[in-house]
């Protein structure tokens, strides 16, 4: 990943300058848009963040930072759900949280839209 950040050892990951880290992945079926996955205490989190991401869209062809998670994140697409937490007993004991960094007007358009989009659709 590109812009602003630390590479880590983690596909979708990178260290921002301040310690946090943030998650993101690319939309193939958008043209390789970039789609925001969060900011996260641990890359770890971050990188079960981009994990999770990459299978709802790829399912078992996804390239995973942790592949033994896969059925973990097969269960997850089969609820339809996911989250940000690192591991499927925290999960229903977190809640998801954002942290938003500078967006220029068209990326907060984009992420309002794919918004509606997903709301419409479920």
């Amino acid at each position: 990943m590109d812009g602003g950040g630390e590479q880590t050892k983690y596909r979708g990951v990178r260290r921002r300058t301040w310690g946090k880290f943030a998650a993101e992945i690319r939309d193939s079926s958008r043209h390789g848009v970039r789609v925001w996955l969060g900011t996260f205490d641990t890359a770890e989190e971050a990188a079960a963040a981009y994990d999770r991401s990459a299978y709802s869209m790829r399912g078992r062809n996804a390239v995973l930072n942790f592949p033994d998670q896969a059925h973990v994140y097969e269960a997850e697409a089969r609820r339809g759900g996911g989250a940000s937490s690192s591991t499927a007993t925290r999960q229903s004991q977190q809640r998801q949280v954002i942290e938003f960094e500078y967006l220029d007007d068209d990326v907060l358009q984009e992420m309002l839209n794919d918004h509606d989009r997903s709301t419409r659709n479920n």
